[in-house]
Formats: C-alpha cells, sequence, structure tokens
C-alpha cells in the first residue's frame, strides 16, 4: 500500500508541475502522457529525432500528431525534467521495435522456404 502512495504522490507532483502531462498505465508499464494524447516518449521522439530543420521541427511533429504545438512545448518541458526517464523509454521503444522485425523477418524466410 505504501508503494502505491508513494507513486501517487510522485506523479501528483510531476503533474502539479506539468499540469498538461497525466500517467497510464499500458504494456510497457507505466507512463507519462499528455493529456488525452500520446505518450511524452513518441512526442519527444519524433522531435529529437526528427529530419526536419531544428526550427520547425515544433510545428512538424504538432502536425503530424494533430496536437496543438503548446502540447508539443509541455511534452519538451516535462522531457527536461526527466531526460533519463523518458530517454529509457526510447531506448526500450526502439529495442522492442527491432525485436518485432527480426522475428517479422524470421517468418517471412520461413514462408519462402
Amino acid at each position: 500500500m505504501s508503494s502505491l502512495a508513494t507513486r501517487f504522490i510522485e506523479e501528483g507532483l510531476r503533474m502539479d508541475a506539468h499540469p498538461a502531462i497525466c500517467f497510464r498505465d499500458g504494456p510497457a508499464g507505466r507512463r507519462a502522457i499528455l493529456v488525452g494524447g500520446p505518450e511524452v516518449a513518441d512526442v519527444v521522439s519524433a522531435i529529437i529525432g526528427g529530419d526536419v530543420p531544428v526550427e520547425k521541427r515544433r510545428s512538424r511533429v504538432a502536425e503530424l500528431m494533430c496536437l496543438h504545438e503548446s502540447l508539443v512545448d509541455a511534452a519538451m518541458a516535462y522531457y527536461a525534467d526527466h531526460t533519463s526517464e523518458i530517454d529509457n523509454e526510447i531506448a526500450a521503444q526502439e529495442e522492442a521495435a527491432e525485436r518485432h522485425q527480426a522475428l517479422w523477418e524470421r517468418q517471412q524466410t520461413l514462408l519462402t522456404q
């Protein structure tokens, strides 16, 4: 019970500091998300890994993700305060994507035998 209370207090403090952020459980665990929107890690990975010039990334990510630019700013503000957490989530997403790609490729190879 105390670990649950600790989690709620920590998340409450984070949501107080970042009003556009809330938390949701999912297959990969509990994640920071934009209220009514995608995971913060998804927004951050789109903006830091973009192939668009830096000055246009914010508006491009907002357009592609159907978000108001203020929500992109909120994701980046949360990222600035919790960089290692979001970096770890992005790395885990990339590893999962690589595993799924390798599995799909093995399946395709089996189909052609």
